[in-house]
């Protein structure tokens, strides 16, 4: 009887404790249901996309090259005298440079003007009996032969003459050679010889260099797969040339600082470089205060031209999966959270420029993202528009995308 009454409490007991149990879990399964539907629908912030007008550039490495540049070289041999100029100084064309020894030149001259009077002095005497046996011929008085030989004797004078007024051409020539001039205005370099250096006629090494730095030019390549890139999209209408200032250019220096004056794009080479697979634009540049000097590298903005549809959204909405696509949250239009993969063109400023994956009217979350995923309900606040009358986008910037 005893065992019995035992039993029957540890029963109880254990009766006891699961229904405690049970209440607990209905309990905190029902504070957990309340909490649930009390949990506030988190809040982003989204902007509409519209479409804008955008001026794409396209910022690309250069290098200055001088507008002009001249290679001064003797053209006679001879022993300098005299350089007569300031290295690093400006020159104008015409300028003497260098004196080279002008003494064999100019009796070199006298001895060819001394020939030419000796020929110019037989002449007369020759073109006279020239005539005589002429005149004479007709009366029987000479023989053919002599005739012959007399107007033979006045053609050869007479060429003598001619060689020997080359002769004294080419010694005045040489002679002016002494005087080496500049052939063109600009900045000239440094020196490569002094006084008393020995003058060889075109020479290897050049005695100074001269360089017009006012205007400069800039070369630029471009990437035969940029150049296909900008003329598909020609083709496909999704850009216009502005035809106001197409050709007009701007660099940045390598400070970072902006050029004040801008160039001119003045041609596309014709031909691809085959080791670096781009051709070369080449450009002007005004360049008075000779800020720009030759072999410096610039970064030179090229515009490629409008897209009159442009769709531009903040850099912070958008993400990327492992593979690297960009992807960004939309609010559709029941407020409920929407995964897009985009097709990105470029980065312009803050903000990148969409070519598929949205379209106007999208409201696209820029802010509170970490608290959302696709599927679930949202509330969206304005962001702010965030657009511009025109936007100008470089794609030197440009995100890895594919058109």
């Amino acid at each position: 009887m005893q065992l019995n009454n035992q039993t029957s409490n540890v029963f109880k007991k254990w009766q006891t404790a699961v229904t405690a149990l049970a209440c607990g879990l209905s309990m905190t399964a029902c504070n957990r249901q309340a909490q649930t539907q009390s949990a506030p629908v988190p809040e982003v912030a989204a902007m509409t996309v519209a479409r804008q007008r955008v001026e794409l550039t396209t910022e690309l490495p250069g290098r200055t090259s001088p507008y002009r540049i001249a290679e001064i070289r003797p053209q006679v041999n001879g022993l300098i005298q005299k350089r007569l100029f300031t290295e690093g100084s400006d020159v104008q064309a015409g300028q003497v440079l260098y004196q080279i020894d002008p003494a064999p030149f100019q009796a070199a001259l006298d001895n060819a003007l001394a020939a030419l009077g000796r020929a110019e002095a037989n002449l007369p005497a020759l073109q006279l009996k020239a005539n005589r046996y002429k005149e004479a011929l007709a009366d029987k008085a000479v023989a053919q032969q002599d005739l012959d030989d007399a107007t033979a004797a006045l053609k050869q004078a007479t060429a003598d003459i001619a060689y020997y007024q080359a002769m004294v051409e080419t010694a005045r020539i040489n002679l002016g050679y002494t005087r080496v001039v500049s052939p063109i205005s600009g900045r000239i370099g440094r020196s490569a010889v002094t006084d008393g250096a020995i003058a060889t006629a075109y020479q290897p090494l050049a005695l100074a260099s001269i360089q017009q730095l006012d205007p400069i030019y800039v070369d630029v390549p471009q990437s035969t797969t940029e150049l296909l890139r900008l003329q598909r999209r020609l083709e496909e209408n999704r850009m216009k040339i502005d035809g106001t200032n197409a050709n007009e250019v701007e660099i940045i220096l390598e400070d970072g600082t902006k050029y004040l004056s801008k160039g001119t794009l003045q041609f596309r080479d014709v031909s691809v470089d085959p080791t670096t697979g781009s051709v070369i634009l080449r450009m002007v540049f005004p360049n008075p205060k000779e800020v720009l000097l030759p072999g410096m590298f610039v970064r030179v903005v090229v515009k490629e031209g409008i897209n009159e549809q442009g769709i531009l959204i903040p850099q912070q909405a958008v993400s990327r999966d492992p593979k690297g696509n960009p992807l960004a949250l939309i609010v559709d239009a029941s407020s409920k959270v929407e995964l897009r993969t985009l097709t990105i063109d470029r980065a312009i400023g803050d903000q990148w420029l969409v070519s598929s994956g949205l379209l106007p009217g999208d409201r696209v979350i820029a802010e509170g993202m970490q608290k959302v995923q696709p599927g679930i309900l949202v509330k969206a606040v304005s962001f702010g528009d965030g657009q511009k009358p025109e936007t100008k986008g470089n794609a030197a910037q440009a995100a890895p995308a594919s058109n």
